[in-house]
């Protein structure tokens, strides 16, 4: 039998590391609303499964007292374990230890887990509750972010990468979650910013609050830097699980198949978007009708009403959507906000293997100085790179109007859309009739003794004979016209008949130019 002793070191250490920044710590830590590092881990894992590695790790650096602050584990708990049963990574930095800021060796841990997430071609999760970098340790805490970042930016497209802010990520580390897929903020503890007030307030006199500056909500609605904010810990750590129930392990695999509910209510559709073109409707109620019941998750809810995407089911299969809506804001037309949201979610859904479903009813790209001087031209430019890009399958409906450059850069037949429906009340055109007919019969108008009522008359002429699905039909540009009570089967079919796409790519380059 060993002697006693080595039992008793090794329990010794482990208790160590378990205890975290001790008892008064953690008390803190849960008056603030907010679960430890290790509670965060095992509500976010299937029970029991969760396995930590490096536990015992510290810090090394003995400098400005450091060697007085060690704890077994240095501010940050990392492993792996099952979520709906299968296997994740992650990381959660423990903001009872030295304020979960980032040293050497914290850093290495970090390192060390996404380097096996990697490896093993799983989703990896980074749960963000820190100080940001060690001061004590100098330029070893700001290399140990550039390799977290280096590894964010090499895993890109493998496999997908979710942060968690439920506490303070300030600096240098805000970059780690702008690199990866998806980001999730606790409204009760969070914020995010590159400079704090402190310092905003110092180099250019400005007061401003934390929560002003970085908090879930500014986030969410103004910066479209977060994509989903839940009001505590444990909301947060059920989205994540309810986004990874629509994603693939990696990009070699497809969603998996998740059977519930699949209720068809297409027969909705007809009272629910009104034939004038000029009433709005929330196309959030046209996507209910269409996918699974209750399977809608919406990405980035908060941001860019203007275009809806997210992710849904159509009989158990992960579909993404991208739909305009009319309801949300400038009618549904494209600035550069819906653009850059739209394009970053197409990008997403290409690099998982996700179907892409587009509802189309948009007046334009959305005009103005301010638009134009912001580079809408740039950032447009965005949508119709991603769409044009991307190879998963991809069905388009256009319910209403799709008009313009925006018509295009919303998955047309001439964008790579597998397949086009229109319903019979869609309108393809360069721009609506009456901003036609102004522009090709002004001379007439003003010519005439009832300018109105000439006009009035060639709006209709010109509608009847350009702003129906007809003709692009002809020209095959749409597939086929469809009745809004065929929709879901319609789409359905078609997702079925595109599921053996032949996604290879045409030839070999390293990357194209997207225009950032």
């Amino acid at each position: 039998m060993w002697d006693k002793k080595f039992r008793d070191e090794l329990e010794y250490r482990r208790q160590a590391a378990l205890s975290g920044g001790g008892e008064k710590r953690i008390e803190i830590q849960h008056k603030k609303g907010k679960l430890t590092a290790r509670e965060r881990l095992q509500y976010l894992f299937d029970q029991d499964s969760f396995v930590e590695v490096n536990t015992l790790v510290e810090a090394q650096d003995s400098g400005f007292g450091m060697n007085q602050k060690r704890i077994p584990g240095d501010g940050v708990v990392i492993g792996y374990g099952t979520i709906h049963g299968r296997v994740v990574y992650a990381s959660a930095q423990d903001f009872t230890v030295i304020g979960g800021t980032l040293g050497e060796y914290h850093s290495k841990k970090i390192c060390h887990i996404m380097d096996m997430a990697l490896q093993m071609k799983a989703p990896y999760i980074c749960i963000n509750d820190s100080g940001g970098a060690r001061i004590e340790e100098g330029i070893s805490s700001l290399d140990g972010y550039s390799g977290i970042f280096y590894r964010n930016t090499k895993a890109s497209g493998i496999i997908p990468q979710i942060s968690v802010i439920l506490g303070p990520c300030a600096g240098g580390a805000c970059y780690s979650p702008a690199i990866t897929d998806f980001i999730f903020m606790s409204r009760t503890s969070a914020n995010m910013f590159i400079t704090g007030p402190v310092v905003v307030k110092a180099v250019v006199g400005e007061e401003i609050s934390a929560e002003e500056l970085g908090g879930a909500d500014v986030h969410a609605s103004k910066s479209g830097v977060v994509h989903f904010v839940f009001d505590d810990d444990k909301a947060c750590l059920d989205g994540v699980k309810r986004l990874l129930s629509y994603l693939p392990e990696n990009c070699d695999e497809k969603p998996p198949l998740v059977v519930g509910k699949a209720k068809d209510e297409s027969y909705r559709l007809e009272e629910i978007v009104p034939d004038n073109q000029r009433i709005p409707y929330d196309m959030k109620q046209v996507i209910e009708c269409i996918v699974d019941t209750n399977s809608f998750f919406e990405v980035q809810a908060e941001f860019a009403g203007n275009i809806v995407v997210g992710f849904a089911r159509i009989d158990g299969e992960t579909v993404g959507i991208v739909g305009n809506n009319p309801q949300g804001g400038m009618a549904g037309s494209l600035d550069i906000d819906s653009s850059e949201k739209a394009a970053r979610f197409v990008r997403f859904c290409d690099c998982f293997n996700v179907p892409l479903l587009t509802l189309v009813d948009v007046p334009g790209f959305f005009p103005g100085r301010v638009q134009e001087h912001g580079g809408i031209i740039r950032r447009g430019a965005k949508l119709l790179y991603a769409y044009a890009e991307a190879t998963v399958p991809k069905v388009t409906l256009i319910l209403r109007k799709a008009y313009g450059g925006a018509y295009i850069a919303m998955n047309s037949k001439g964008m790579g859309a597998d397949i086009v429906f229109a319903w019979p009340i869609a309108e393809t055109a360069v721009m609506g009739a009456e901003g036609a007919v102004d522009i090709i019969y002004r001379k007439r108008i003003e010519a005439s003794d009832h300018p109105e009522a000439e006009r009035t008359k060639l709006i209709a002429e010109y509608e009847a004979r350009f702003m129906t699905p007809y003709i692009a039909a002809e020209r095959g540009y749409i597939d086929e016209v469809i009745l809004p009570e065929e929709t879901r089967n319609k789409i359905r079919s078609a997702f079925e008949a595109l599921r053996l796409k032949d996604r290879k790519a045409a030839g070999y380059r390293n990357h194209g130019n997207m225009p950032l």
